[in-house]
């Protein structure tokens, strides 16, 4: 059966509403889900910034879906705390977590006030970041000194599965570089002789693991309506690197995204008021042999997408709505109650 998630955007959605969706996600039958991570949004009409790592405990306590998240260790992330963060999430939800590890934005990382380095300096600093990370998860007290520096870091409380590290790409070559220490790929929609290109060069060079796809969608009823949202949520993302790398603030990519027309979009988001179009791209990048696809709808409200995906879409792709699992039960009746607390029976 295919795994069809959903995508919870924390730049443009309040947390507690995001919790709320995802919740109903598993209600009407995605399977899995992924968050992004993000101190600043895109462009100031998204206008959110919830931390990712508080409300994933939040949700996964609340759902049974697997989840993964996308991080950047090595500047606003230590990766001693990125490890010490996977390791709790492992340790609470075995089995169910895993995460894609990146160079980062400018945009993001720029507020420690360190220089934003090279992206081949930033490369090398996510591979030292890597190599702390997994040696942490292994139970190893690990010094490091380089592009990041670690002192006698040990992580106590380990996962008994050790969650997957991914590498998230959007080009060939970094594909191709992450074959080497990545447990998986992920990946956007993009043209798919690009993907093919991508999933052979990860392939050819020994990468190992499942292959995902983040899908950027936006439907709406109306036509007119959909390509609405998408513009007005996603024109700041239609920039390919560097630009979409190096850009430091909302305001910026928004001067940079004035002149994006409405169709512009389109090569960057997947726009049909159509749910048998949508099922049909959808059904193209499972047979490009993609394991995992994560739909994330582009505009603010998510409820409508969610059930009209859920009714319209995941069946014919042979994903049946099943009754979610609650995470945690309440006390059961009298075996979890306190003796020296119920009432006293009467004579």
């Amino acid at each position: 059966m295919a795994v069809i998630g959903f995508h919870n955007s924390h730049e443009q959605v309040h947390p507690a509403e995001l919790l709320e969706a995802v919740q109903h996600a598993e209600e009407v039958g995605f399977t899995a889900a992924m968050c992004s991570d993000h101190l600043t949004p895109w462009n100031p009409r998204q206008g959110e910034s919830g931390f990712a790592w508080s409300w994933l405990g939040a949700a996964m306590a609340t759902t049974s879906l697997p989840f993964g998240a996308v991080n950047a260790p090595g500047q606003r992330y230590h990766p001693v705390i990125v490890a010490q963060a996977i390791a709790t999430l492992g340790a609470m939800f075995p089995g169910r977590f895993w995460v894609a590890l990146g160079s980062g934005e400018a945009m993001n990382e720029h507020v420690t006030g360190d220089k934003w380095p090279r992206k081949d300096v930033r490369d090398a600093r996510l591979r030292e970041c890597v190599d702390v990370i997994r040696r942490l998860l292994a139970g190893e007290e690990v010094s490091h000194d380089g592009l990041v520096t670690v002192d006698r870091a040990v992580i106590y409380t380990l996962p008994e599965v050790q969650p997957a590290l991914i590498c998230p790409a959007v080009s060939v070559a970094t594909a191709r570089r992450g074959a080497d220490w990545a447990d998986g790929l992920v990946t956007i929609n993009q043209p798919h002789d690009k993907l093919r290109e991508m999933i052979a060069a990860y392939r050819d060079a020994g990468g190992q693991g499942k292959l995902v796809l983040q899908v950027h969608v936006s439907w709406d009823p109306d036509g007119d309506r959909a390509l609405a949202i998408a513009h007005d949520q996603w024109r700041s993302n239609v920039f390919p690197p560097p630009l979409c790398w190096d850009l430091d603030s909302p305001e910026a990519f928004e001067q940079a995204s004035a002149h994006v027309a409405p169709e512009d979009v389109t090569g960057a988001v997947r726009v049909s008021a159509d749910l048998g179009q949508h099922t049909a791209w959808l059904q193209e990048y499972l047979e490009l042999g993609f394991d995992e696809v994560y739909l994330h709808h582009v505009g603010v409200e998510q409820r409508p997408f969610l059930d009209a995906f859920g009714e319209h879409v995941l069946p014919q792709l042979g994903v049946t709505a099943q009754a979610p699992v609650v995470a945690i039960d309440p006390p059961g009746p009298a075996e979890n109650r306190r003796p020296d607390l119920d009432p006293v029976p009467a004579p």
